[in-house]
């Protein structure tokens, strides 16, 4: 079966910086409902699209197709004293911003004698990546996948 819209697909992924150094790795297969849901990187889904089982995508994303640009707004100032005793620089922590959005991760990026610098951008933002993956399976999505826009099973997205 080739990858089209409404099949759900599985990947096993790896994705290094323009320098070969491995950023990320699946650890297990990753399930994805096929077909303009934003479940994936649009560029790779392309890419993607008409595979069959067993074959290899590689794909070189710019920032913008990948883990975003890096968004200085998202770096923020925060008092010392609202953060653990035993901070460090690497951290992360889920805060709500200022303007009420979802929560987001930050990464502590600096520590001073009273401020800590937090860095809500993801950590590869600004980053060209290299993309590399291999489809494990695919399958026919099922209509509740298709109501739901996401894949539902051992590899994807489950309701609690």
């Amino acid at each position: 079966m080739n990858i089209v819209k409404d099949t759900v697909v599985t990947i096993t992924y790896i994705v290094r910086d323009m320098d070969g150094k491995l950023l990320e790795e699946s650890e297990e297969p990753v399930s994805y409902l096929h077909g303009g849901y934003d479940n994936i990187f649009p560029m790779v889904e392309a890419a993607l699209e008409g595979k069959a089982v067993g074959e290899k995508v590689e794909l070189k994303l710019q920032p913008v197709d990948a883990f975003g640009e890096m968004d200085e707004d998202l770096v923020r100032l925060e008092a010392r004293d609202s953060f653990p005793a035993d901070i460090e620089v690497g951290m992360q922590f889920v805060g709500s911003p200022v303007d009420g959005s979802e929560e987001m991760l930050y990464t502590v990026t600096d520590i001073a004698e009273d401020k800590v610098v937090v860095d809500g951008n993801h950590p590869y933002a600004g980053q060209a990546v290299h993309f590399e993956c291999q489809v494990a399976e695919v399958r026919a999505a099922t209509a509740d996948e298709v109501s739901h826009r996401h894949a539902h099973g051992a590899h994807g997205h489950h309701h609690h």
